[in-house]
């Protein structure tokens, strides 16, 4: 079951859901909350033709190996062209958690508005598992024809928030737990 914007908000008011900083009322869709874009995103070195990722390598740490092959970047206040056929990572501004005892989970999608223009928020990673408590980390990927300016605190997600059938037995403790913009 999908939460509509009136369950959303009933959530938020028993911490059942929190988002830090809180949304405006413009933020809300009939079935949606929106998130903005945090300043910091990673760019990927352009490592040549030679150099092969190999995830499937006892010990692969994908946070210690993103380090090496990206560079922090900070959008300028007057933004960033996002240059297309190109991918970034970057980080909703709001903290997000989702209360374990809530029986809820969230799905992170992009927003059509800026879909149709090519630009995608997430490749194949839109889960936010119940007990998930941090930053939400974004795949973006210019897939248009044209630059993108991304702005910081631009609105670039919306959450989608499903009911689980039950509590899980444990919360969300994988390896982007606790995650935030780095």
């Amino acid at each position: 079951m999908i939460f509509p914007d009136r369950e959303i908000k009933i959530a938020l008011k028993k911490k059942l859901i929190t988002i830090d900083p809180a949304p405006n009322s413009s933020a809300y869709a009939s079935t949606s909350v929106d998130l903005t874009l945090d300043p910091l995103l990673r760019i990927f070195r352009n490592t040549g033709p030679g150099v092969i990722i190999d995830p499937g390598l006892p010990g692969y740490q994908v946070k210690q190996l993103l380090n090496g092959v990206t560079d922090p970047f900070t959008i300028p206040v007057g933004g960033w062209d996002f240059p297309r056929g190109t991918l970034v990572l970057g980080w909703t501004k709001e903290r997000v958690e989702l209360n374990l005892k809530a029986k809820l989970a969230a799905r992170v999608e992009g927003k059509s508005s800026l879909a149709r223009l090519g630009l995608g928020i997430h490749i194949t990673a839109p889960t936010i598992h119940a007990g998930f408590v941090g930053t939400i980390q974004l795949e973006m990927f210019n897939h248009g024809p044209n630059l993108i300016k991304l702005r910081p605190d631009m609105p670039i997600c919306q959450l989608i928030f499903e009911m689980t059938k039950g509590v899980p037995e444990k919360a969300y403790k994988g390896q982007f737990s606790g995650q935030k913009a780095s």
